[in-house]
């Protein structure tokens, strides 16, 4: 989301109402995208509060406001890993809406239940980029941004992670129906 870019420089300036608004403008989000990765209630609102924090202690370092959006939810998906590291929990993932997606581009023909645990699977790397992609609907360009990693390497991340999860799902499927 492209916000006003003179609240976020207000924000910058160290405005303390534009730095409220703007995350007003983002709560949905936030917390949205902190309970795809936490999980649990308590522990999204923990995450989204700590990156608040850090955003409003760091905002005046922001040397492009119009990538404020990006910024803030990179902060948010470190605390989001931070808070599961604490908690050694593992990362639970809107399993139906995920599988939706990963069918419209592939094609996938799974058992929902089989998705959580094949996403498990795949390195960090593979599973950020496919939560960011599918789960976020963030463009390539953004998930580079928020990842720090070239535009190849995103695309390699979510090509191998696809084609990892697909294979698992298909053998997981294969095996359903043999046991069945």
């Amino acid at each position: 989301m492209v916000h006003n870019l003179s609240i976020v420089k207000q924000a910058i300036a160290g405005n303390k109402d534009a730095f409220e608004q703007l995350l007003i403008l983002e709560e949905e989000k936030l917390f949205y995208t902190a309970l795809s990765y936490v999980g649990q209630k308590e522990d999204a609102l923990d995450a989204i509060q700590e990156a608040a924090c850090k955003a409003y202690l760091t905002v005046h370092q922001l040397k492009h406001p119009e990538f404020f959006s990006t910024w803030l939810f990179r902060i948010l998906i470190n605390e989001c890993y931070r808070v599961l590291k604490k908690g050694q929990k593992i990362i639970p993932y809107e399993e139906s809406e995920l599988l939706n997606r990963l069918q419209e581009q592939e094609n996938v023909m799974a058992n929902p239940i089989d998705l959580s645990e094949a996403i498990q699977n795949l390195n960090h790397s593979q599973q950020m980029a496919i939560i960011l992609f599918y789960y976020r609907d963030l463009p390539i360009k953004e998930i580079s941004e928020v990842m720090e990693k070239p535009v190849s390497t995103i695309k390699t991340y979510l090509h191998r992670g696809k084609k990892q999860l697909k294979r698992e799902l298909e053998r997981s499927a294969t095996f359903n129906e043999k046991a069945i």
